[in-house]
């Protein structure tokens, strides 16, 4: 078999046993705090240091020059040009939808009122990944939203090849997206880089983007640090595929292959309650795997993170589905609408064997930086409000205050809290 199994038909075991457990070694979060602190006291210095060591690059200019940057579209295919300005239209069409504020936010009653202000933030920070392959699309997704909220200054990372270059396609995506700054910089020092700034990279505000577990971990460290804000848990990527006996099993092999394609570390799972199925998408991902150009990456991911989940109906996958709140979601059933309003944790629903993940991916609209990790069951896609702050903004008058600061005045006293009374109580007096 090249996915392992686990029946839960006749059993209550945990489901969450199917994705690949989060790391429990100290080593990373030690190394990750380690990068931090190094480049925080070091700076560009610092940065360079752990490029040459992680990255085997030796970069003298951090910042790739404007001109690079303006010159690289004339460096790619014009086909794969035009896809990714097709794409780049989509992704603004669907992300704009989010951007309207409700007029009817606020209350104006008794002479005191409250509305809502809603303020991106000044500078945000795109982590793009690297190493591997080259992810123009991610770049797409970060900083079109971050340009619908009305960010001003969005600065890019990317970790560099060897010879410390960025692969054209990423730096015509930058381009495209209208992102501002590139730095040639990868890794946690990046996002070390971008929350404190060095004496070439300027702190921001918000980093967002997916990465390996040390790029994950330095964001968590420097947002649980008050440094810098961040969208979500976006790392290792998940998919989780229901299927029952009408789903094609190539469609459904190709699916879990792209999901393991991006390496070692994500998962690719299988959730089903046709073991005939099970064999044949056992079988189509033999022959698919032997054939990819990412072979190796592929049956690492397999290995590790690749399973089949045996239910023993549909209501019985969702109750499992709810558990492992996945990063990516696809529902290849009979029915697959049916399914979807009982889905209450996924990063993203595809619904139907005609919306692979790979869709979402690059160019329905929908944005590919996603919760991971269970963090699906309290947090969401990469979406315009992750670059924007709503301020509550509070007006009165002297009779607002004489209706309502007395009430106010009563909960000070009984939380002890005489001055804030006082407050209060001096204005409902004059």
């Amino acid at each position: 078999m090249v996915l392992s199994r686990l029946d839960l038909r006749g059993a209550d075991a945990d489901p969450r046993v199917a994705l690949t457990p989060a790391a429990t070694d100290a080593g990373p979060l030690d190394a990750v705090h380690e990068i931090i602190a190094a480049v925080r006291a070091g700076g560009d210095g610092a940065v360079r240091e752990l490029t040459e060591r992680f990255d085997g690059a030796r970069i003298d200019d951090l910042r790739v020059p404007a001109d690079e940057i303006a010159a690289a579209s004339a460096h790619v295919d014009p086909t794969l040009r035009d896809a990714l300005v097709h794409a780049a239209g989509r992704i603004r069409e669907y992300h704009e939808g989010q951007a309207a504020v409700p007029e009817a936010v606020g209350i104006d009653r008794q002479g005191v009122s409250v509305t809502e202000r809603v303020v991106p933030v000044d500078r945000v920070g795109l982590y793009v990944p690297g190493g591997r392959a080259a992810y123009p699309s991610t770049v797409l997704m970060t900083a079109i939203p971050a340009r619908v909220a009305g960010v001003a200054d969005l600065a890019l990372c990317v970790p560099p090849a060897r010879d410390g270059s960025v692969p054209a396609v990423t730096l015509a995506a930058a381009g495209i997206a209208g992102v501002d700054e590139v730095y040639r910089v990868g890794g946690a020092q990046a996002i070390a880089a971008l929350a404190y700034g060095t004496e070439t990279i300027g702190p921001v505000d918000v980093v967002v983007g997916p990465g390996n577990v040390y790029v994950s971990l330095a964001k968590h460290v420097l947002a649980a640090a008050g440094v810098v804000g961040i969208e979500s848990i976006a790392g290792p990527s998940e998919l989780v595929v229901v299927a029952d006996g009408t789903a094609p099993p190539d469609f459904v092999a190709a699916d879990l292959a792209a999901q393991a394609e991006h390496g070692p570390g994500g998962t690719a799972v299988l959730v089903t309650w046709d073991v005939a199925l099970a064999d044949a998408v056992d079988a189509a991902l033999v022959a698919l795997v032997d054939a990819a150009t990412r072979r190796e990456e592929i049956r690492s991911t397999l290995a590790s993170g690749g399973r089949t989940v045996l239910v023993r109906d549909a209501d019985h996958a969702l109750g499992v589905v709810n558990q492992l709140a996945p990063e990516h979601l696809e529902l290849v059933v009979r029915d697959a609408e049916a399914l979807v309003p009982a889905v209450r944790n996924a990063g993203a629903v595809f619904v139907g064997a005609w919306a692979p993940t790979a869709l979402g991916d690059y160019v329905a609209g929908a944005n590919h930086v996603l919760p991971t990790g269970r963090a699906a069951r309290f947090a969401s896609a990469l979406r315009v409000d992750d670059f924007r702050k709503h301020m509550h903004v509070v007006r009165a008058d002297p009779e607002g205050v004489a209706v309502l600061g007395e009430v106010g005045a009563v909960i000070a006293r009984a939380e002890g809290l005489g001055m804030h009374a006082w407050s209060l109580d001096v204005r409902t007096r004059r």
